[in-house]
């Protein structure tokens, strides 16, 4: 009587690990973004215009420093809102659209993966723009408080999470085309009336009352509080968590992904 061989059983391989599967989406994310040429401008190019021409101009003279000083913060307020907001929105909007998203989350990714994967992509371009940024604003005789770097960074990544909240709000609940349309005007809208870039002091009355309780005038605000005088100011932090949780929860609550 022979014994019959034990089968074989042919292991299969399971899906990787929910965090190395969260880094690869969130460097696929970043390398979309940076190969886009209209993202590249909106989050390099834009800046870098906004940062050289309000430091050769006199709209920001009288407030104290000098204009580079006052600029630099809040053109990397301007590159936090640029990728979160306007170009995270605008990505996801039209992945949302050719079912890229209904898609992704029925892969062993999942709905939290993707999310957290553009979350790594928006950090990692914010980086980079603050890499740029920074060296172009040092050659131009920026000069920030050595204590403010700390709170700055934390306030910046506050501020990405804010705008990366509303950004996919916008985009999970309207049409491709309108989350364009909106993300757009946004963008200009708080770069010139929100206090982001321009503070408060420079703009209308009216907008003087209104950019404080704005994500862009809060975190415009905080930073130039953290570079210039190495402080954190409570309210504005405020501001900006309640622009990252309400959005945040709401998005969470109708985000639409297909």
């Amino acid at each position: 009587m022979t014994n019959a061989a034990p089968a074989l059983s042919t292991p299969h391989a399971g899906p990787a690990p929910l965090m190395r599967r969260i880094l690869l989406q969130g460097r696929y994310e970043t390398l979309t973004m940076i190969r886009n040429g209209e993202q590249l401008i909106l989050a390099v190019i834009m800046p870098l215009l906004a940062l050289v021409g309000l430091t050769v101009t006199p709209l920001l003279d009288g407030l104290g420093a000098n204009r580079v000083d006052i600029a630099t913060p809040g053109v990397l307020a301007l590159c936090a809102m640029s990728t979160a907001f306007t170009g995270q929105g605008i990505a996801t909007g039209f992945d949302r659209r050719y079912g890229v998203l209904r898609f992704l989350s029925t892969t062993p990714l999942g709905r939290t993966g993707l999310i957290a994967g553009k979350i790594i992509a928006v950090l990692a371009v914010l980086v980079l723009q603050v890499l740029v940024i920074g060296a172009v604003a040092a050659l131009l005789g920026w000069h920030p408080r050595p204590e403010g770097w700390l709170p700055g960074l934390g306030l910046l990544v506050l501020g990405a999470a804010a705008f990366t909240a509303l950004g996919l709000l916008v985009a999970g609940t309207v049409r491709p085309e309108a989350t364009l349309a909106i993300t757009n005007l946004l963008w200009i809208l708080l770069g010139a009336l929100g206090g982001i870039v321009v503070p408060a002091e420079r703009l209308p009355d009216l907008a003087q009352n209104i950019v404080h309780f704005l994500p862009s005038g809060a975190l415009g605000q905080s930073l130039r509080d953290a570079f210039l005088h190495g402080s954190v100011s409570l309210p504005y932090v405020l501001v900006l968590l309640l622009w990252t949780i309400v959005p945040g929860a709401a998005a969470v609550r109708w985000f639409k992904w297909n």
